[in-house]
């Protein structure tokens, strides 16, 4: 039955000129029937490349409005309208304004996981892998974070010569990992390498074996040449790696590592969106375009 609907699905988005983006969280019979794979930045530098002029995105909200900011003239869909973030949503224009007004002297770095609406406001802007790099290349030594204060206590501790200010958000899926679980996972699993994202909390990424992105996470378990791992971020990736290296073992550090936002989206979704009848396109006034982009712009420039 999945194979039917995948293959009703590769003959409509050629039928339609359809670009289906999906991000490595999504589930594996997503990844199968897309165009390109990724983290949410990654994804949208491919929409921009890609020739076709619809975009579905099988994500959630953020990453759908920065497809939208970076190709503006092109149509974006996302597949499943309820599916949004909270940590991108924990944070708005309003607020960081009057932060803002607090700290005048300081550069704003917003982390790709924010709303179009909070990037117009803000001086640069990151992605998990980047981080350390671009705020390490910013002339100004007082930065203001947001909205992860667990990524930014990461960054900050990789650049002590930086005085970098941290907010109270996150995201909430990371960020609900403690040290115990990791005590249990390694417990368990005592010949395991332990690799963690960066947005989970200090005391968890203390007892790593590797700090980084999704993709970064997923690139050192296949290199390395240990056979056993936790894996410290979404239970997708643990699941995709296990498609991907058979000869290797892969385990959750916890249950509580699962996004039900990114659950949101199925395969029939999908094929719904193909028949025009789902998802909701992306909108964004020609203003928060421009606006929203000098962030990314300069993250370009100075990555």
């Amino acid at each position: 039955m999945i194979k039917d609907i995948q293959e009703k699905i590769l003959k409509l988005k050629k039928e339609n000129d359809v670009c289906i983006l999906a991000h490595s969280y999504q589930a594996h019979e997503i990844l199968e029937i897309a165009d390109f794979t990724g983290d949410s930045f990654q994804l949208s530098v491919m929409a921009q490349k890609a020739p076709q002029k619809t975009i579905l995105m099988c994500g959630v909200r953020f990453m759908a409005e920065t497809v939208k900011i970076l190709s503006p003239d092109k149509k974006v869909i996302l597949v499943s309208p309820d599916a949004g973030c909270p940590m991108a949503e924990q944070m708005d224009r309003e607020l960081i304004s009057i932060v803002k007004q607090k700290y005048p002297d300081y550069t704003v770095v917003a982390y790709i996981n924010t709303t179009a609406e909070l990037k117009t406001i803000c001086d640069v802007c990151v992605t998990s892998s980047s981080a350390v790099k671009i705020v390490n290349k910013i002339e100004n030594n007082n930065i203001l974070f947001i909205p992860d204060c667990n990524l930014g206590d990461y960054v900050s501790k990789q650049l002590p010569n930086k005085n970098i200010k941290l907010l109270n958000g996150g995201c909430p899926t990371h960020a609900s990992v403690e040290k115990a679980d990791v005590i249990k996972a390694k417990q368990k699993h005592p010949n395991a390498l332990l690799l963690v994202h960066p947005e989970c909390q200090p005391g968890v990424c203390e007892m790593a074996d590797f700090i980084g992105s999704t993709s970064a996470i997923m690139n050192y378990a296949k290199e390395s040449e240990n056979k056993e791992f936790i894996i410290g971020t979404e239970m997708s990736i643990a699941e995709h790696l296990q498609y991907e290296c058979p000869d290797k073992r892969f385990y959750y550090l916890s249950q509580k590592l699962m996004c039900r936002n990114m659950r949101l989206t199925t395969l029939m979704d999908v094929y719904n969106c193909l028949n025009n009848c789902g998802g909701e396109e992306i909108e964004l006034d020609k203003q928060t375009i421009e606006d929203a982009r000098k962030c990314i712009d300069k993250m370009i420039e100075l990555g």
